[in-house]
């Protein structure tokens, strides 16, 4: 796999602390595989620095960060060691036609995109197919031979909305990979089913992804 580094950077790089180390169960075939994981306005986004810091020891990936604006509400930027996009980066890094366009530079960048939290709002555009921010924009323009692996979040009664089954359904039809949600006690207090797939549960259906398609194996 050919070398690609992450397109500029953005406002956060004065935050961007080192790589952790790498872990040892699984190793790199080749060099520089790219996970783009994208994060949304769910209260789980709280977990983004745990998610990224546990891709990070897989050994040979590289990672960046696909945020919504509501999403930066919910987690510190100079906890999150990569470089984290959002909707202004876009803006300002085209200024005229010869210019970079970043949503796709980062579909041709990434070897895999994993969304999480993907909340309702986002769930229900990407079904639409509205692509109205940089987030959605990736989505719009994924490579369907590449795989995405999406991770709902949201409260209870959403989740039981019947637009929400038929929006789940949609992203299954693109050929996206859902990693369900879990039933627990929410922050809001209700409990129930909506909870995002714990860290593990997403590193894990990452990993056997990325497996599955020769770009990993075990050690």
């Amino acid at each position: 796999m050919e070398s690609r580094a992450a397109p500029g950077p953005d406002a956060t790089a004065a935050c961007l602390g080192p790589m952790p180390a790498s872990g040892t169960a699984i190793s790199s075939m080749k060099n520089n595989i790219h996970v783009l994981v994208g994060v949304t306005g769910s209260v789980a986004a709280l977990k983004l620095p745990l998610l990224v810091t546990g891709l990070l020891e897989i050994p040979g990936l590289e990672v960046a960060v696909v945020t919504t604006e509501r999403a930066k509400h919910f987690y510190d930027p100079c906890d999150v060691p990569v470089t984290v996009y959002s909707d202004t980066d876009e803006w300002e890094m085209w200024k005229c036609r010869s210019d970079p366009v970043l949503h796709i530079d980062l579909r041709r960048w990434a070897d895999l995109m994993v969304v999480a939290p993907l909340d309702a709002n986002t769930l229900g555009k990407v079904a639409s197919g509205i692509c109205d921010n940089l987030l959605t924009c990736v989505i719009r323009a994924w490579d369907r031979t590449k795989p995405l692996l999406f991770c709902p979040a949201m409260n209870t009664a959403m989740w039981e909305h019947p637009i929400t089954a038929q929006h789940v359904e949609q992203l299954k039809g693109f050929g996206y990979t859902e990693v369900p949600c879990v039933a627990k006690k929410l922050v809001c207090g209700d409990e129930g089913l909506g909870a995002m797939a714990e860290v593990c549960t997403i590193l894990g259906k990452v990993k056997e992804m990325l497996l599955e398609r020769g770009l990993l194996h075990q050690s």
